[in-house]
C-alpha cells in the first residue's frame, strides 16, 4: 500500500545532529532502508526541518521499522496515512460513484 510519512524533527535535535555532521548521513541511512518513491524535503508550520516521503508498505507490522529510526536518530513526530496516485483514484472510481449514488441522495 502507498504511503505517506510526514516527519517533523525537533530544532534540538537537528541542529545537533547538523553540528555533529550526522543528520544527512542519518537520514540517507533511513531513506535507503525504505526505499521511497519520493522525498521531499520543507521546514514545517512550527520552523523544523521536515519531510514527507512516499514509499510502499505491504505489512503493518513494518510500521516500527519505519517509526523507529526517526524517533531514535532525531526524536522525531511521524504521521503515516495511506495514500493514491492518480492512477489509484481511477481505480477506485467505480467505488466513489458507488458511494455517491447510494449515501448521496436525500432519500437514504
Amino acid at each position: 500500500m502507498r504511503m505517506l510519512l510526514r516527519v517533523s524533527i525537533p530544532v534540538e535535535a537537528g541542529n545537533a545532529a547538523a553540528k555533529a555532521g550526522t543528520l544527512g548521513a542519518t537520514i540517507d541511512r533511513i531513506l535507503a532502508d525504505l526505499k521511497p518513491e519520493a522525498s521531499y524535503f520543507f521546514a514545517d508550520d512550527a520552523g523544523c526541518r521536515s519531510a514527507s516521503v512516499i514509499f510502499d508498505m505491504t505489512e503493518t507490522s513494518e510500521i516500527p521499522a519505519i517509526a523507529e529510526p526517526w524517533f531514535l536518530a532525531f526524536n522525531a513526530t511521524i504521521s503515516l496515512r495511506p495514500v493514491m496516485n492518480l492512477e489509484d483514484l481511477g481505480t477506485a472510481r467505480p467505488a466513489i460513484d458507488s458511494a455517491a449514488q447510494y449515501y448521496g441522495g436525500a432519500g437514504i
